[in-house]
């Protein structure tokens, strides 16, 4: 929905948030790392208002996550749902219909398969399509997120003939769509106010928002029977292969909708399509152990604006990421996100070469990395709220850009041809500059690769301690710098990057 950070994996994180965003990032980590200025959007708020709204994520998150976390069922010691091959082996592509193409239509995405499954991502993830609510509307044309019907396609994107098209002709390039659904809560004039008993109500009966400030929307019940089987049929209206054979869900603010409701809905929909995915917008360990295949890795991402915008030491990823793999069932999967539709753009956040960075280091994870539409040109054009109620198309031809489609084009064949990224194994390096640096290494039976990344806007000498140090050889990217092969030590520019390989039992 709009909070990107809102849903920690744990309650200490979100206390440290508060305290970061109260006294201010200057006292507890020392700023030593700005974006460049010259990319940056001019409409772009400054840290006083980025400090303000940080203290009001965090706090609410503790209203709203601090109870449940506390009593939260300890799911660390189950085995996460297991997920097809092409989830666990997959890129994801989040298309907003209005914004991806200059009808901003249906059609301008079908145009276009051909390019996106060059580029190599093979699950596309479509932003809502329905039709958007228009009391209390906000913007010009509202959010995507404000439902008005959740059977109908929003007239502004096309038909039903359209969208079926679009899902065959990329089944036929062997490419997966998901559809986003937004299952917590509803336009004002949607339709199902036909029930009033299927919303939220006040003491005094009346309809409510989920939260106070999403004022263009009224909460769910789903307390209520009846709502929990008219939202089971819709979901299986999507994915019904005899009708728009759609390949699975991203569920917006999955974990306030319950638990139980998801599970059942799972087992339900496989019945009509067993080889779906299930993805949640969330940071709830329970929600992967029936519900969902993957959720969104939203602690690393809060961790990635930290490190990059308010000066926290590179050190705190792998503080993060170790965090998540104490907390979430054995084998849990989650999307790693450096870019998407509720915050600005990460070009404009980061600067280029710092968004490229913090790509290479989601794309070396374990887990299914994210491109949101325009990251390949290095678009940066205003996103988030409010932009996310206008119509602001990708400009898919900025000026002064590196050749980024064929950079994430190479980052992607990388993935795709050696498995040591696909997998969990995941072995965070020593290395000489903790502050600044984070090493990575990956691995399987059959090959060893290191990832260096610098998150500092300042060159640096550094190393890193791997065993076999003379057998790793540089990987180039096509699109990228060549690789020197000065390795385990190195000089590196801000920002800079690079992946080293070597072959296991030379």
């Amino acid at each position: 929905m709009r909070w990107n950070q809102s849903w920690p994996s744990c309650y200490e994180w979100a206390v440290m948030r508060c305290l970061r965003s109260e006294i201010g990032p200057e006292v507890l980590t020392g700023a030593r790392r700005r974006p460049n200025p010259s990319v940056l959007s001019p409409s772009r708020r400054g840290p006083t208002h980025a400090r303000t709204r940080g203290l009001e994520i965090a706090l609410l998150t503790l209203l709203l996550a601090g109870p449940s976390l506390a009593g939260a069922q300890d799911v660390s010691r189950q085995t996460a749902r297991s997920s097809p091959a092409w989830v666990r082996d997959g890129v994801v592509y989040e298309i907003f219909e209005r914004d991806f193409s200059p009808a901003g239509d249906f059609n301008g995405i079908t145009a276009r398969l051909g390019e996106l499954k060059d580029l190599g991502v093979n699950i596309l993830w479509l932003m809502p399509i329905h039709p958007v609510g228009q009391k209390l509307r906000k913007g010009t044309f509202g959010s995507p997120y404000a439902v008005r019907d959740y059977y109908a396609i929003n007239p502004d994107y096309g038909t039903e003939a359209d969208l079926k098209r679009l899902v065959t002709q990329a089944h036929e390039r062997g490419l997966k769509v998901i559809l986003d659904m937004v299952a917590n809560h509803t336009a004002w004039d949607c339709v199902l106010m036909a029930h009033p008993e299927f919303y939220k109500q006040d003491a005094s009966g009346k309809i409510v928002p989920p939260v106070k400030e999403w004022s263009d929307v009224a909460g769910l019940n789903y307390g209520n029977p009846k709502l929990c089987e008219y939202m089971l049929a819709m979901l299986k209206h999507w994915i019904d292969p005899a009708g728009f054979d759609l390949d699975g869900f991203r569920c917006d603010v999955a974990e306030m909708v319950p638990t139980r409701f998801w599970e059942e809905a799972r087992a339900e929909l496989t019945k009509v399509k067993p080889d779906i995915v299930m993805l949640a917008e969330a940071s709830k360990p329970e929600l992967l152990v029936k519900a969902f295949d993957l959720d969104y890795s939203w602690p690393l991402h809060s961790t990635l604006n930290d490190v990059l915008l308010r000066g926290a030491p590179a050190s705190m990823f792998r503080r993060s990421w170790e965090e998540s793999r104490r907390q979430f069932p054995l084998g849990a999967l989650h999307m790693r996100i450096s870019d998407d539709h509720d915050e600005p753009r990460a070009v404009a956040r980061f600067g280029v070469n710092g968004a490229l960075a913090a790509s290479v280091f989601m794309f070396s994870l374990d887990g299914v990395p994210l491109l949101y539409n325009g990251m390949e040109a290095g678009d940066a054009t205003e996103s988030g709220d409010p932009a996310l109620f206008e119509k602001l198309p990708i400009f898919w031809h900025p000026k002064d850009r590196p050749p980024l489609r064929e950079i994430y084009q190479g980052l992607i064949r990388l993935r795709h041809e050696h498995p040591a990224f696909r997998n969990d194994r995941v072995v965070w390096l020593p290395n000489s500059d903790e502050a600044d640096l984070v090493t990575l290494l990956r691995s399987d039976d059959k090959e060893e690769f290191v990832t260096i990344v610098n998150f500092s806007n300042r060159p640096l000498n550094g190393s890193v301690q791997v065993a076999h140090e003379q057998e790793f050889k540089p990987v180039n990217i096509p699109g990228a710098a060549p690789c020197p092969k000065e390795f385990p030590r190195f000089h590196l520019h801000g920002f800079e990057w690079r992946i080293y390989q070597r072959a296991s039992g030379q």
